[in-house]
């Protein structure tokens, strides 16, 4: 006999259709149910399914095995481009006749100001080499928060940063070079590309505790003083009794 009506595992997916989960926003659930695998990393895919032995000349099936990086809770913190930290082992002394031992591989970190042409503003942050690769080859900081999908970002700083940048491109805030309007309009229109209604920015990059908390503010409503609804079913009470009053006609 099951203990629960559900597995365990298809709790979160059910959670969403009912309740105020259910009431999020259809482009909001559509992104968190986005199950899309990060670009590979610390692995490098076969790209084929067979592949001849260089030995034996054999025709030998290929499969690829994705090695996934631990990401510590202080990775949200900076842009580490997709790495993490990788477990293993390693013999000691480098002689494969002793003992193995568990090893953990961690990225090299470097503290870096990055500069925000929409924000108007210079960040100081944690990065690895291949971040500062990636935002050459996306030539620019602001292309790459933009263009880098949320699971190779996977980092709350960058999915904030995208959210206020991404917000400051829907209303064209002035406020960005007020004294220079041509400056202001040539930086909108460069990335102009990556606009979306305001509506659907406020809620990038939220997570879901976030996300059901914004909208808990959006549907809480101030209690009506209870004097308001005592006038109003009086007024409500009158006009019905009006309505029912016999209409005179006057035959004169």
């Amino acid at each position: 006999m099951p203990l629960h009506k559900y597995p365990p595992a298809l709790w979160d997916a059910l959670k969403l259709k009912e309740g105020i989960y259910a009431r999020l926003p259809a482009h909001y659930l559509r992104a968190l149910q986005d199950t899309r695998k990060p670009s590979p990393v610390h692995w490098r895919p076969h790209g084929l399914k067979y592949r001849l032995n260089p030995k034996s000349g054999q025709r030998e099936r290929v499969q690829d095995v994705p090695v996934v990086p631990f990401m510590p809770p202080h990775a949200n913190e900076g842009l580490w481009g997709g790495e993490g930290w990788l477990s293993g082992y390693r013999y000691a002394k480098n002689d494969k006749l002793s003992t193995r031992l568990k090893k953990t591989w961690k990225p090299q970190l470097f503290m870096r100001d990055l500069y925000s042409e929409i924000l108007d503003k210079k960040f100081t942050i944690p990065v690895t080499m291949r971040t500062l690769d990636l935002i050459d080859d996306a030539y620019g900081f602001d292309f790459y928060i933009l263009k880098t999908a949320k699971q190779d970002l996977n980092s709350k700083l960058g999915m904030d940063l995208k959210r206020a940048m991404l917000l400051r491109l829907s209303s064209r805030d002035p406020n960005l070079h007020p004294s220079d309007p041509a400056k202001r309009d040539q930086i909108y229109n460069k990335y102009k590309a990556f606009e979306i209604p305001r509506e659907e920015a406020e809620w990038v990059g939220l997570s879901l505790e976030e996300a059901v908390e914004k909208q808990r503010l959006l549907e809480k409503k101030d209690p009506l003083p209870l004097f308001k609804v005592y006038v109003d079913e009086l007024v409500q009470q009158m006009a019905a009794q009006k309505l029912a009053e016999p209409v005179l006609i006057d035959k004169k």
